[in-house]
């Protein structure tokens, strides 16, 4: 019985020794979609606005890499809201937009994310909305103070 275990340790430990482990692969540096495309502005604050009165805005941005690009997807961190991409390759050099709607149905302050990802593209691109939604009576308080638009 000791010269099993003793085989058996011999042999554990021989092949712990020997064992060889792999060297580490080099990684690739991820590619950025920020090296493809150029947003006019990363965030867009709505400002105060009413409840239950939906909001959009249009991220405009560029191709700026030396081939067309395919918006893969644009995710929001919530269901409120609702991004909008542009279906077909964008062209080098040529503009399109991601359009960002809110539905405004919570109150208070609120930011929202949203990512964008280029296809081929490791590492998407995050846009971002800002604002504060009001009741209706703050909302005509708000709009009382503020005074009349200028057109």
């Amino acid at each position: 019985m000791k010269q099993i275990i003793l085989a058996l340790g011999i042999m554990i430990a021989s092949v712990s020794a020997f064992a060889q482990t792999s060297a580490p692969q080099p990684t690739a540096t991820p590619q950025k979609a920020e090296n493809f495309v150029k947003f006019k502005e990363m965030t867009h604050d709505f400002g105060k606005i009413k409840q239950n009165v939906p909001v959009t805005y249009d991220f405009a941005f560029s191709n700026i890499s030396s081939k067309p690009v395919v918006i893969e997807s644009a995710t929001a961190s919530c269901g409120c809201t609702t991004p909008v991409k542009p279906e077909a390759p964008i062209a080098k050099g040529k503009n399109d937009k991601i359009t960002a709607g809110f539905n405004a149905v919570n109150l208070g302050p609120f930011t929202k994310s949203i990512l964008v990802k280029i296809a081929g593209v490791d590492q998407p691109v995050e846009i971002k909305i800002t604002g504060e939604v009001l009741n209706e009576i703050d909302y005509a308080k708000y709009e009382k103070e503020k005074g009349p638009r200028k057109s």
